[in-house]
């Protein structure tokens, strides 16, 4: 009796075993399991070539298109040089960001990837956002369905939009200590002037040009005015990027909105003034007129004006210098920013706050590019935007103790 108790008991245990390790996945469990094993399998292929070809051969064939006619895709991650050169570089930044997407807290699959693994989708989508090629070019490259790959980069954009917080900071404590300049020359390095505000960072915005939603086309019409409005861009043809760069070109603070939705620094303008202590003692930002000139955010005189005006808007002009860099760094790197072929506002947006994102990502890995400073269309030359008394005195009182250290022989 004893005996068949035990094997009774024994065969209970093995059957609840067998249950435990048997039973059905969830739909979620199992589109993990299964990318976790096409990405096993594709990496031990890449593996597997790695030992059997050189390296520098090995990236080639994973950047270079079949299509010979189209080589651009070698410099998907700003390579300018010969591929065995560069290539070190485009893989040190597909596995940055690889390692990023896979330890950051969202652990949702990225859309599309039954035949891709996570390194190829960052791969994809860098050439995507790095140069101007088709779906079609692209598709030939990676031997997907065009329809795939468009739902693999938008997903690869949702994905890194969640980074936002952790890669676009405000500087806070001793951060943000140790990210201030002086006013007087972001240039080369200076004596201290007493009671000359620092600089925490640089305040703009740039133009994106987007496809034209549909429906807001004007009509043909007879009436001249219609006539005049129908050559004139529509303000929903392009999207609005605000930016505060470091002097590092660091993006700070990132803000899009369409282009017939202007706000010229007025939600940060109220945040500062909410939480004041977001801002170092002594320090400011620095804006182009039609900024609002606040006790926080210090704005260029408006028209006439005599040698001390000129003087503060002459320093100021330096550090302008710094965010169009930065800017013009942002637009080399992604060169679909120069023209986005989308019609809808939020994916236009999620791919921008994508190339922001990134920007930031790959001036941390040490992998800067410099591109040409273009001028600025004439919406960056406003007249004075907000005032309030506070910034009207803070800005006469810094300009007045600039020129007299000017007219001194001290700056």
């Amino acid at each position: 009796m004893a005996v068949r108790e035990s094997v009774l008991s024994a065969g209970r245990a093995v059957l609840e075993l067998v249950e435990r390790e048997w039973q059905p996945l969830s739909p979620g469990e199992l589109e993990q399991r299964l990318d976790q094993s096409v990405e096993e399998i594709l990496e031990a292929e890449l593996m597997a070539r790695l030992q059997t070809q050189p390296p520098a051969a090995v990236c080639v064939q994973l950047l270079q298109s079949q299509d010979t006619a189209e080589p651009q895709v070698l410099q998907t991650t700003t390579c300018t040089g010969p591929p065995e050169e560069e290539c070190p570089k485009s893989q040190a930044a597909v596995k940055y960001i690889t390692d990023l997407l896979q330890n950051s807290e969202s652990r949702a699959r990225l859309a599309g990837r039954a035949r891709l693994s996570l390194s190829h989708t960052v791969l994809l989508s860098l050439t995507l956002l790095s140069e101007r090629v088709s779906y079609r070019s692209v598709s030939r490259r990676f031997h997907l369905e065009k329809g795939n790959i468009h739902r693999i980069f938008f997903s690869f954009c949702e994905r890194i939009n969640m980074l936002e917080e952790k890669q676009i900071r405000w500087p806070v404590g001793r951060e943000a200590e140790e990210a201030l300049f002086p006013l007087c020359s972001p240039e080369k390095e200076q004596e201290e002037q007493q009671g000359v505000s620092h600089v925490l960072g640089v305040l703009g915005h740039t133009r994106i040009p987007i496809r034209l939603p549909i429906g807001k086309h004007d009509v043909e019409s007879t009436v001249p005015e219609v006539k005049r409005m129908k050559r004139e861009a529509h303000p929903d043809s392009w999207l609005n990027l605000q930016l505060a760069c470091d002097r590092e070109g660091r993006f700070l603070h990132c803000s899009i909105s369409k282009g017939s939705d202007v706000d010229r620094g007025g939600a940060l303008r109220d945040k500062l003034k909410l939480h004041p202590e977001l801002m170092p003692s002594g320090s400011c930002l620095v804006a182009r007129a039609g900024y609002p000139l606040t006790a926080h955010i210090l704005t260029p005189y408006s028209g006439s004006h005599g040698p001390r005006e000129e003087l503060f808007n002459k320093m100021l002009e330096e550090h302008f210098h710094i965010l169009d860099q930065a800017v013009a760094n942002l637009k080399a790197r992604f060169k679909r920013l120069r023209y986005l072929d989308i019609g809808n506002y939020e994916r236009a947006r999620a791919v921008v706050l994508t190339a922001c994102v990134l920007h930031n990502v790959f001036l941390d890995m040490g992998q800067g590019v410099q591109g040409d400073v273009e001028k600025e269309e004439a919406i960056t030359r406003e007249g004075e935007g907000e005032v309030d008394d506070e910034g009207l005195h803070r800005r006469d009182a810094i300009s007045a103790l600039l020129f007299k250290n000017f007219d001194s022989g001290s700056v």
